[in-house]
């Protein structure tokens, strides 16, 4: 059995289960997005220089209180990944928790680096820039993908 989706002007998606493709991208995505999560988290646990824009105590302390925010961002990702592939409801409730953290996140990096000037300090302040759009710019896509959605992904 196809059910059709439709999208509106207003980018609402109409009644109708999401396919399965469309499923597997998105989950995709997240997944790929944890990937990139740990390799910075490996990264900055075993060559600390690769992604460090600082060597300041305070920005160490700052960037070692990541963690456990980082690990719920990827949990919500993850939890969101399986269930976009399982077609369990709770999609929607872990897609939108995984894209408030995001932005919740970087809010707080943005904060902190435009207070210290971290984007202006060499080829690792550019990765620190580009890891800020990137959050932001994910975050966006999953809770605008999830709300335009929400219809098909409550469906059972």
């Amino acid at each position: 059995m196809v059910v059709e989706v439709t999208e509106s002007a207003e980018g609402a998606v109409s009644a109708g289960a999401l396919g399965q493709r469309e499923r597997r991208a998105m989950a995709t995505l997240l997944i790929g997005t944890v990937v990139l999560i740990a390799a910075y988290w490996l990264a900055w646990l075993l060559h600390r220089s690769l992604v460090a824009s600082e060597t300041t105590m305070p920005y160490v302390q700052f960037e070692d209180a990541f963690p456990m925010a980082d690990g719920w961002l990827a949990l919500c990702l993850l939890a969101g990944a399986f269930s976009l592939l399982t077609r369990r409801r709770s999609a929607l409730l872990w897609l939108l928790a995984g894209g408030g953290a995001g932005l919740y996140l970087f809010g707080m990096d943005v904060l902190y680096d435009l207070q210290h000037g971290v984007w202006g300090k060499g080829a690792n302040g550019i990765i620190e820039l580009i890891i800020n759009l990137l959050t932001l710019g994910l975050s966006l896509v999953v809770l605008r993908w999830a709300w335009t959605r929400r219809d098909g992904l409550l469906l059972p």
